[in-house]
């Protein structure tokens, strides 16, 4: 069952009573001996007078026939959303295992730490995290110091291992790699790249990968050619218009994710560039704009529905282990990515060779 709802703000108004956040709340009645004696105090304090009572019992008991997991995103893709949905749909119907699915949007400014809090706070045992809010090493520090699991889709945890955060992702180094090789496979020479924000994961290994085949190929990477993007198709506008604004123009744009991919079709069409003819358009995801745009886009498939249907699987077995006073192990899931060839690649056009002057092949 999926559904939409407005959290109540109980743990929050403890914490504005006793003067703390409400992450410093959520560990004093988790018991978590990181907080000040006198902290502990005061959140006591204002516990007893808010007459507030985390109904620990009728938690442990729901848990037994339903799981509730806490989804918090605030990726701008549509379309990455939209699979990502989908693969929770799927999962929360497990019949053995089923999952009450709570969908909490983290908007611009809002502090996700606070987020996740209240997310906790309402009852729910575990929370799912795609990107970007995945690679937020201050929110995962919080929700494991709430003892709460946690899986992360498509993404790894910055730093070293956690004990209570688990992983389903793709090896993007991998595929981005493939694609570029494919690209150089085809006779591109100039291959330009868009990136995604570096602060996340994905974004980092996806250029890793295309410098990797660049390198294996003997081909230098111009730094012009290297552009940043957020993965929106704004942002794949003015990344677009910037290399196909250069002198030497690119032959090849390899994107890091459909959404500036697609946008970088829009404005080659707009320069009058035929695509694939003049300029090769390679997108990563396989959203379902790779398929609406036209040409349609030759992409990396990475199976994002797949992941976050795995990644809710992993979080309700979790739940049930802590339950059950079970010792919970992390775990790490790569799965397959798949190049999908599609309307938008073609080997570039061969210009024709300059012709000597008559003047230059006299004799003098």
């Amino acid at each position: 069952m999926l559904t939409r709802t407005t959290l109540p703000p109980t743990m929050k108004a403890v914490a504005q009573l006793a003067g703390v956040s409400t992450m410093t709340v959520s560990r004093v009645v988790n018991g978590v001996e990181v907080v000040r004696p006198d902290t502990v105090a005061r959140v006591r304090a204002a516990i007893e007078q808010l007459n507030y009572r985390p109904n620990t019992s009728a938690r442990m008991l729901a848990v037994q026939e339903q799981v509730g997991v806490g989804v918090l995103y605030s990726n701008p893709s549509g379309g990455y959303l939209g699979e990502i949905l989908v693969g929770l749909l799927e999962g929360s119907g497990h019949q053995q295992m089923p999952a009450r699915v709570v969908l909490d949007k983290c908007p611009p400014g809002a502090s996700e730490v606070e987020r996740a809090t209240e997310l906790i706070a309402s009852g729910l045992q575990g929370l799912v995290l795609p990107p970007p809010l995945s690679d937020n090493a201050e929110l995962l520090d919080a929700v494991e110091a709430a003892g709460t699991p946690v899986a992360l889709v498509a993404s790894r945890p910055p730093g070293p291992q956690r004990d209570l955060v688990s992983t389903v992702t793709v090896d993007d180094a991998a595929a981005a790699q493939e694609m570029t090789r494919h690209l150089i496979g085809l006779g591109h020479r100039r291959i330009a790249f868009i990136r995604g924000p570096l602060s996340q994961a994905a974004s980092r290994h996806r250029l890793e990968g295309f410098q990797r085949a660049m390198a294996a190929a003997g081909l230098a990477v111009a730094p012009e050619l290297v552009v940043d993007g957020d993965f929106t198709y704004r942002s794949g506008l003015d990344a677009a218009e910037r290399l196909l604004a250069q002198a030497q123009a690119p032959t090849a744009i390899f994107a890091a994710n459909d959404d500036m991919a697609a946008a970088s079709v829009a404005v080659a069409h707009q320069r009058g560039l035929h695509v694939p003819g003049d300029l090769s358009v390679v997108g990563f995801d396989d959203t379902a704009i790779a398929t609406t745009v036209w040409p349609e886009l030759t992409t990396i498939r990475q199976p994002i529905a797949e992941m976050s249907c795995r990644a809710l699987q992993i979080l309700v077995e979790q739940i049930h282990d802590q339950v059950n006073r079970h010792l919970i192990s992390p775990e790490n899931v790569v799965l397959g990515h798949t190049l999908v060839r599609r309307q938008s690649d073609a080997p570039p056009r061969v210009r024709p060779a300059v012709r000597a002057s008559p003047s230059a092949v006299l004799d003098p």
